[in-house]
């Protein structure tokens, strides 16, 4: 891949929970506890009327239903490219960004329960045995599990500078000649399992600890072992110049299919028709929060196995995020998936729209009676 794509990656993760709930939040405020009913209506007015700017999808699913599905018009990237503004629509591939992260979750809960992975305590250089120098007593340290969480120690920073400035961690591990030797190179920053960094690189190292240990690339993997059993047959893996998938960003899917992951996920890694296709002790272990990210006006901010947690709220919820707006969020309270896609790679005008709306959500007591 050009360095110009590379370079061009999603922008700014200081902004991390950019876009976790607003659409949820606008949402809520349709939502009336007396009724148990929501005013879609309503809802989709004030989307019409651009409260969310640039926004491109929108997905609500409850009791497996879908109770609305709009599309919009707007600007687009393909992977940091610029794409001209169109009508969005069902048929039509998005970026999903860093819910690409959430994936890769699920893949390895899969790996696990083929036993072609390791359990989480085993040390993760055993899988890199052609880097003898980095093999150190400090790096021999880091485990599957602290990966899964972002807490391996090694230092990584994707918050002080922007994607388009080379000393961002995730640009400098695209642009080195060996992106695993550059991850595993790194200076050790604190005591594996000990500190949350928010990284694309343990992400990157667990995705070639997939590919390795199953022989596949994840790809590959991801299409036979989750998409096409959801019925998943139409997505793009965005790939580095070595025709490596780039594991923390580089999914394209449809916002329909990006719901069968958030049912996939709320259903405890079963399809609709009951079959198991994640196991349901690695859905729950993913979404359970192991490590404290931050807060977010009020709400607790975990981290599980490249899962949010969201706590502290008035719901519980979990979800997969990706910058600009690329969004699956579970609401078990509610039994409710939600997806949005949007184009705000590179904007912070939405974090407005959360502070508005908040005290909306925060209003609603009781769940849906199921």
């Amino acid at each position: 891949m050009p360095d110009r794509v590379l370079r061009r990656r999603h922008r700014q993760r200081s902004r991390l929970v950019i876009f976790i709930s607003i659409l949820g939040v606008l949402l809520f405020s349709a939502y009336s506890d007396h009724t148990k009913t929501f005013d879609l209506g309503s809802l989709h007015n004030r989307l019409l009327a651009g409260e969310i700017p640039n926004l491109h999808s929108v997905l609500v699913l409850q009791h497996g239903e879908v109770i609305a599905e709009w599309y919009f018009e707007g600007t687009d990237e393909e992977w940091g490219i610029p794409l001209p503004s169109k009508k969005f629509g069902p048929e039509m591939l998005h970026d999903v960004r860093s819910v690409t992260k959430s994936i890769v979750s699920l893949l390895f809960g899969i790996a696990m329960a083929d036993h072609s992975v390791p359990d989480l305590d085993s040390p993760v250089l055993d899988f890199f045995p052609e880097y003898n120098d980095l093999q150190t007593p400090e790096r021999r340290k880091i485990r599957l599990g602290d990966l899964l969480t972002m807490t391996s120690g090694l230092q990584w920073d994707e918050r002080t500078y922007p994607y388009t400035d080379p000393r961002n961690g995730e640009s400098a591990m695209n642009a080195a000649p060996d992106r695993y030797r550059y991850i595993l190179s790194r200076p050790m920053a604190s005591t594996p399992g000990t500190h949350w960094r928010y990284s694309g690189g343990d992400v990157a190292l667990i995705a070639a600890i997939i590919a390795r240990s199953t022989k596949t690339p994840i790809d590959t993997y991801a299409a036979n072992k989750l998409f096409h059993l959801l019925g998943i047959t139409e997505f793009d893996w965005m790939t580095d110049d070595k025709g490596i998938p780039i594991a923390a960003s580089g999914l394209r899917m449809l916002p329909r299919d990006m719901a069968k992951i958030g049912l996939l996920v709320l259903h405890q890694g079963r399809d609709q028709s009951g079959h198991q296709i994640v196991p349901e002790s690695w859905i729950r272990e993913s979404i359970a929060p192991h490590v404290f990210a931050f807060t977010q006006n009020k709400c607790m901010i975990s981290y599980g196995y490249f899962w949010w947690i969201e706590t502290g709220c008035k719901r519980v919820s979990y979800f997969a995020l990706g910058l600009g707006g690329q969004h699956i969020r579970i609401v078990p309270s509610l039994d409710m998936v939600i997806v949005t896609t949007a184009g705000l790679y590179n904007q912070s005008a939405s974090n407005l729209v959360y502070e508005m709306l908040e005290e909306e959500v925060n209003g609603l007591q009781h769940p849906v009676s199921h």
